[in-house]
């Protein structure tokens, strides 16, 4: 029988790969060294055990919560602030008139004063809102991601609104709100939100 015969016993086995039945070398290409097992393949952000860094876009977002929070709360202290301006204001143009007597133009200046403080406590409320969201993302889940988006979409919409009345500015807070319901809801943000937790 002859070395190549495929039914010599002692041959070496057809059909099998080089190195079978031997342990495998330490130090061949693409191969484990004998007796340790491989590394698990890597994921797009880290692997599997190791803590997850925050995706770029999902950064960007974060950030953009607290510029448009920040914003909110320099406004929403303005309206409060001038709303004592704006009382004084309207009280002088109404006493102004004869027919109108001081204590209807008083009321008339407190309700104008009370409808600028309390515009004022809704634009902090929506500041915190944005502030609270944004500081979540570090260890939020979907439920912050849910709460960014539709806080974006709000900004949005009054944006929008903003703009029909000519107020330029309103475009800022438009491409924010957009680019942070881009950055949450596209495939960085469904990793970052719905990762493991370790």
């Amino acid at each position: 029988m002859s070395f190549g015969d495929p039914n010599n016993p002692y041959g070496a086995p057809q059909g099998q790969p080089p190195g079978y039945g031997y342990p495998q070398q330490p130090g061949q290409p693409g191969q484990p060294g004998y007796g340790y097992p491989s590394a698990p393949p890597l994921q797009p952000y880290g692997h599997p055990g190791a803590p997850a860094v925050m995706p770029g876009s999902v950064k960007a977002a974060r950030v953009m919560l607290f510029v448009l929070g920040g914003f909110q709360v320099l406004g929403g202290v303005l309206m409060m602030v001038a709303s004592a301006w704006f009382a004084e204001y309207f009280e002088d143009a109404v006493s102004s008139d004869p027919s109108i007597s001081v204590e209807d133009a008083d009321a008339a200046a407190s309700i104008g004063a009370g409808v600028m403080i309390f515009f004022g406590l809704i634009v902090l409320a929506f500041a915190f809102w944005a502030i609270f969201t944004a500081a979540k993302f570090a260890t939020g889940r979907g439920g912050v991601r849910v709460s960014a988006i539709v806080y974006a979409s709000l900004v949005v919409l009054f944006s929008l609104i903003s703009l029909v009345g000519a107020n330029v500015f309103a475009l800022l807070s438009l491409v924010l709100g957009i680019l942070i319901i881009v950055f949450c809801a596209n495939k960085n943000g469904g990793y970052w939100f719905n990762r493991p937790q370790y």
